[in-house]
């Protein structure tokens, strides 16, 4: 009994635990990630749900405007890929001989110093513009294939859409009553409060950061401004290496169809626009909302795309708030781990100068 107590024991069994259930997910990737995506949507227009429930709408209102604004977004999103994927496959062959006058100014500067040019020569030979662009082409395809599962979707989105208003209700009634259900629905709430808060702020700065790059994009004659706009709205979502992965493209694309002075211009503007929105005002919108440190944000984004993908790399964070809810928040005697799983720093407490007589 002492043995099976042991702290490391449940160390040991929650972790076998846990890598038997990441194993299954990812088996079932293709239903668990349209299935999340789902209830991330359902929950993204739960307060359009419950404006109408509350302004007296019929019931089929309140299922049929939250499901039709969640199809149309899906729509657009999904023709907006296609249509980024194909211009994408198309540009890049036309690229060829701008990416060689650049290689081979580059290995003749670089034998300038001394660099032995026969390396040079065989390193540049295995270069392809085409793989420059491939893991965007990748990351676009990966979210193409996701959105074709629009069926699969939008099933689950209807039958989440009529149950929400019952189970809302009934998650009210569980909420005010003791014990652990109690504790376990006021997780959930929270959970739901929290992903929708943080949808709500990502998506608002995701469109105004897109606005910008587009506009600066424009302004400097980069191809394609509404693709890279586009990915730079996804971009968004992802936690912390997202900036990175909207700005490659462009960058690179810049130096192909201007030169150096247009990719230095390209990251200047990038960097302006995300330090200034994504850096100085987001976190203020949106506090500590995800309730999840630095480490464990960048932990999570590598399991989650390892297991559902682009998808996974989207929803990373919502995944890890409702991993957190599930198995921290519901549970009482866990609570002391939401100070180490947080980046929430509290001010420091000086001792109080004592009073000498």
């Amino acid at each position: 009994m002492e043995q099976a107590r042991s702290p490391a024991l449940r160390v040991l069994v929650g972790t076998a635990a846990a890598v038997v259930t990441v194993a299954g997910i990812k088996a079932i990737g293709s239903l668990a990630g349209p299935a999340f995506l789902a209830l991330v949507l359902t929950i993204s227009v739960n307060p359009l749900r419950g404006w109408l429930d509350r302004h007296g709408a019929p019931f089929w209102v309140c299922v049929a405007v939250p499901l039709a604004t969640v199809i149309l977004v899906l729509l657009a999103l999904g023709a907006a890929l296609a249509v980024s994927v194909a211009q994408l496959a198309l540009m890049l062959p036309d690229y060829t001989s701008q990416f060689n006058a650049l290689v081979t100014e580059a290995t003749h500067t670089l034998a300038k110093y001394g660099i032995d040019q026969r390396k040079l020569q065989d390193a540049v030979s295995r270069l392809d513009p085409s793989q420059l662009f491939a893991y965007v082409q990748a990351f676009l395809n990966g979210l193409l294939s996701a959105s074709s599962a629009l069926v699969l979707i939008v099933l689950l989105l209807f039958g989440m859409c009529i149950d929400a208003t019952g189970t809302v209700r009934q998650l009210a009634k569980l909420a005010d009553q003791d014990g652990a259900r109690s504790d376990l629905v006021r997780a959930l709430r929270a959970f739901a409060r929290d992903t929708g808060r943080f949808l709500v702020v990502t998506t608002v700065f995701g469109l105004l950061v897109a606005a910008l790059d587009v506009a600066a994009l424009y302004i400097l004659a980069v191809p394609l401004p509404l693709l890279w706009g586009l990915l730079s709205f996804l971009t968004n979502y992802i936690p912390n290496i997202g900036f990175v992965v909207g700005l490659a493209p462009p960058a690179v694309l810049g130096l192909l169809d201007g030169g150096v002075g247009t990719m230095i211009w390209v990251i200047v503007a990038y960097c302006a626009i995300n330090f200034v929105l994504q850096s100085l005002i987001q976190p203020k919108f949106l506090g500590d909302a995800v309730g999840l440190s630095f480490t464990l944000v960048n932990i999570s984004l590598i399991l989650w795309a390892w297991v559902l993908g682009p998808l996974g790399a989207i929803l990373a964070v919502p995944l890890s708030t409702l991993v957190r809810a599930l198995l921290v928040d519901a549970d009482p005697t866990k609570h002391w781990l939401t100070g180490l799983l947080s980046s929430a720093v509290e001010p420091r407490r000086h001792p109080a100068k004592r009073k000498h007589p």
